[in-house]
Parts: C-alpha cells; sequence; structure tokens
C-alpha cells in the first residue's frame, strides 16, 4: 500500500440554511495534520438567526459576541493557514458560498481554493463513506456539528476509507 495523501477539509457553522445566514464558526484540519478553528463575530448587517441551527451546533449569538473575532481577521488568518492550497469540504454547497461571503464582506481574495470532497472520492470511499464515519464519529466521541471537530471526523474518514480501497 503506498503512503495515502491526507486532504485539508474545511467545515463551516452557520447563522441558519438559508441564503440570508452567514459564517459562525470556520474549522479546518490541514493535511499536515495541524488544526485551525475560529469563532466569527457577525457584522452589523448579518442579522438572519435560525434558532434550529444554533440546537444544532450550539454556538449561540453571545458566544460570538464574546468570543467571535473580526471577519478581516479570521479571513487574514485562514488565508495564512492554508497559503495557496486546495481544501475540501463535505458540504460544498452551503460551505462555500459561505467562505465567498465572508471573503467579500472584507474586500479580501481567498488564497485557497475550496472543493468539493467529491471530486476526491472513490466509488469505493463513498459506498463505505456513511458505516466508516459513523464508527469514526463514535470512536473518538466529539462534538458534533462544531466545524474543528467535523473536519477532524471527515479527514479520519478520508483515511479510513482510502486504506479499505487500497488492501
Amino acid at each position: 500500500m503506498h503512503k495515502i495523501k491526507m486532504p485539508s477539509i474545511i467545515d463551516v457553522e452557520a447563522s441558519g440554511f438559508g441564503a440570508a445566514s452567514y459564517p459562525i464558526e470556520i474549522g479546518v484540519v490541514r493535511y499536515d495534520g495541524a488544526k485551525w478553528c475560529k469563532l466569527l463575530r457577525p457584522l452589523d448587517d448579518w442579522t438572519h438567526w435560525d434558532v434550529k441551527a444554533e440546537h444544532l451546533h450550539g454556538i449561540t449569538r453571545e458566544m460570538l459576541q464574546s468570543r467571535g473575532e473580526a471577519p478581516a481577521v479570521v479571513c487574514k488568518e485562514l488565508n495564512n493557514f492554508l497559503g495557496n492550497t486546495v481544501v475540501y469540504s463535505d458540504g460544498w454547497v452551503v460551505d462555500h458560498p459561505w467562505l465567498i461571503k465572508l471573503f467579500a464582506s472584507v474586500q479580501m481574495d481567498m488564497s485557497f481554493s475550496c472543493r468539493a470532497l467529491e471530486y476526491i472520492l472513490t466509488e469505493e470511499q463513498m459506498a463505505k463513506w456513511h458505516d466508516e464515519k459513523q464508527k469514526i464519529s463514535e470512536c473518538y466521541n466529539t462534538k458534533r456539528h462544531r466545524a474543528s471537530s467535523d473536519a477532524f471526523i471527515i479527514q479520519k474518514t478520508f483515511c479510513a476509507t482510502q486504506q479499505y480501497t487500497e488492501k
């Protein structure tokens, strides 16, 4: 079996589920295992809030106001952390627009690119994904629906499912 190339994984938690929602937490586990996670303090015109989303991720508006960082700071740190790399998301259809909204709000370009995780998954990996992810989530007992925990579980699942396809 050859050495597995580990992808960088990003996950974004948001204020809700629709077009008016905005990113509130970003978590990344880079290809080399380094982790980065930040809560975002919403901009004044980011007002949408969905209580169902809050119940899912457990992040409150108060947490964002007291511990969140300014969007410009988060964008700069994220660019520095990822550089000119590709990062993958298992929720690209929502995560990517939230990243675009974030970077556009502070008029900054992303140094990295974000792609759908499916872009690098084989059919064999996809077939085993759900069961393997469930096992890994139980094994690590991480808090679900927090950005850094989700990114970690996704990366571990990628690795575990790739090992099956290479045996």
